[in-house]
């Protein structure tokens, strides 16, 4: 019988060639102070050397695999089959947990009552390569609960799911390639609610994977609006179209003037709104 005081969290990780940040995601998951944890690992065919180093670390994982898949998404719903946890956070290879004890912090917080929610969140810091922190995204629910159905508001690594998620929602829409977790949680959030942690960042997100170039952010922009579509929202909001419009310029700044001065005159544009540098710095 499962332990609520402990509940069991399952880690569940989409892998390809990542052979340069694999352990340490694997680290940070294996040498948490918090006892009750599964780590499921779902490798597309990596060709570099991230299955020798998942065969390395087999006492330390419960499940991995390395065949073909259609994407993450895809990954991901293989990985359910597996999955026995009470809760379920999905990761990339190149995230990482934050600080070693981050499950022991956020499991008080997490409901016993499945009543109140399933959908759990606490923040995200986005790092470099280097490991520079640079930016931590997530805010409360009350904050972004009315610009959910327009825009991503939750940090995807920061959020936990209960199983019963599932077992009323189904699997994620493999067809997605980039907004698949948006769409998957307008299935509940559009009518219920989250539940933000505060004052824990969970995870650590290393800028550069598949959403981060200007490119890619239009193709997640646009994947959300079909998600919304999907879900009843037949215009797009005004916070989608600002992001979109936001999107559109940086790339066209990226195409005709480069990547070093796009990034100079973004982060200037942070600087003179009081933030600190970030595309400069990734």
């Amino acid at each position: 019988m499962e332990n609520h005081n402990q509940p069991l969290i399952s880690v569940v990780a989409a892998v390809l060639n990542n052979e340069k940040t694999i352990q340490r995601f694997i680290d940070s998951v294996t040498q948490q102070t918090y006892p009750n944890i599964e780590l499921i690992i779902m490798d597309g065919g990596s060709t570099d050397g991230t299955v020798d180093i998942l065969r390395r670390n087999t006492d330390r994982i419960t499940y991995w695999e390395s065949k073909k898949d259609k994407g993450i998404y895809d990954a991901w719903n293989k990985a359910l089959e597996r999955v026995t946890g009470e809760w379920i956070i999905f990761l990339g290879a190149d995230d990482y947990l934050r600080d070693s004890n981050v499950f022991e912090k956020i499991v008080p917080y997490l409901p016993v009552d499945n009543n109140r929610s399933t959908i759990v969140y606490a923040q995200a810091v986005v790092v470099n390569e280097k490991g520079d922190e640079l930016e931590v995204i997530g805010r409360p629910w009350n904050q972004i609960k009315h610009i959910f159905p327009q825009i991503m508001g939750i940090p995807p690594p920061a959020t936990l799911y209960n199983r019963q998620y599932f077992d009323t929602h189904g699997k994620f829409d493999s067809s997605f390639r980039i907004a698949g977790d948006y769409e998957m949680l307008l299935r509940e959030l559009k009518t219920s609610d989250a539940i933000f942690i505060q004052n824990i960042i969970l995870t650590a997100m290393q800028h550069g994977g598949i959403s981060s170039n200007p490119e890619n952010f239009i193709i997640s922009l646009k994947e959300m609006r079909i998600a919304q579509k999907k879900h009843g929202y037949k215009m797009p909001g005004i916070y989608w179209i600002i992001s979109y419009a936001k999107v559109r310029l940086r790339f066209l700044l990226w195409k005709l003037l480069g990547k070093n001065f796009t990034a100079q005159f973004l982060d200037w544009g942070r600087h003179i709104t009081g933030k600190n540098p970030f595309w400069t710095r990734i």
